[in-house]
């Protein structure tokens, strides 16, 4: 029964009394830890390789990170149906750590 129809209508008829600047902060709380992680991680890799030149810009490399780590973030939302489970943050770290090294094994 986790993908009722009933079950979805439940939560999402929780949060009720949002108004739009709510809603705006609870999404950048969402978002933020793929906002902090992928750019850092990004860094880091560049950081640690930097004998070789990169085959894609910090921003290419930044937005494709930032798109891995948001995927993460909503399929840990769907599957656990809460925000910030330890798991979901632990599959973020592993993501966001594994993308700049395909990017990186990809261009090879």
């Amino acid at each position: 029964m986790l993908f009722s129809a009933g079950l979805w209508l439940q939560r999402l008829t929780r949060i009720k009394n949002l108004d739009l600047l709510d809603l705006f902060w609870h999404g950048l709380g969402f978002v933020a830890p793929a906002l902090v992680l992928a750019p850092a991680m990004v860094g880091v890799n560049r950081w640690l390789d930097r004998k070789r030149a990169p085959a894609l810009s910090w921003q290419a490399q930044t937005a494709i990170n930032f798109g891995a780590c948001l995927a993460v973030l909503v399929a840990g939302l769907v599957l656990t149906g809460h925000d910030g489970r330890m798991a979901t943050y632990a599959a973020l770290v592993a993501v966001a750590a594994a993308t700049p090294w395909a990017l990186g094994a990809w261009r090879r």
